[in-house]
């Protein structure tokens, strides 16, 4: 995995928690290796466009990466190694 200092993690961490639409993405990715936003949302009750705004920000952030970038819709998004080192640091110490 890619090393990130421990502030930049923290950073990232605090990013996630200070809005929820991101933080629920977060433990949705915890239990999903490959999400489209239409499952989140359904298993979140938050909005499409909620959880597509979620996923453009971790994108911007390189926490995730769409697999599917030619499609306009029924997108497929995994993490980084990036996100996958601050989700294992969110696993430890805060879900």
């Amino acid at each position: 995995m890619e090393n990130l200092n421990e502030n930049s993690l923290d950073e990232l961490f605090l990013w996630v928690v200070s809005v929820d639409r991101r933080l629920v993405l977060m433990q949705s990715m915890r239990h999903h290796k490959i999400i489209k936003a239409s499952d989140v949302a359904h298993e979140t009750n938050r909005s499409t466009q909620n959880i597509n705004r979620a996923l453009k920000e971790f994108e911007d952030k390189n926490l995730a990466k769409c697999l599917t970038p030619e499609k306009s819709t029924w997108k497929k998004y995994i993490l980084t190694n990036i996100g996958k080192e601050l989700l294992f640091k969110m696993e430890t110490e805060y879900f």
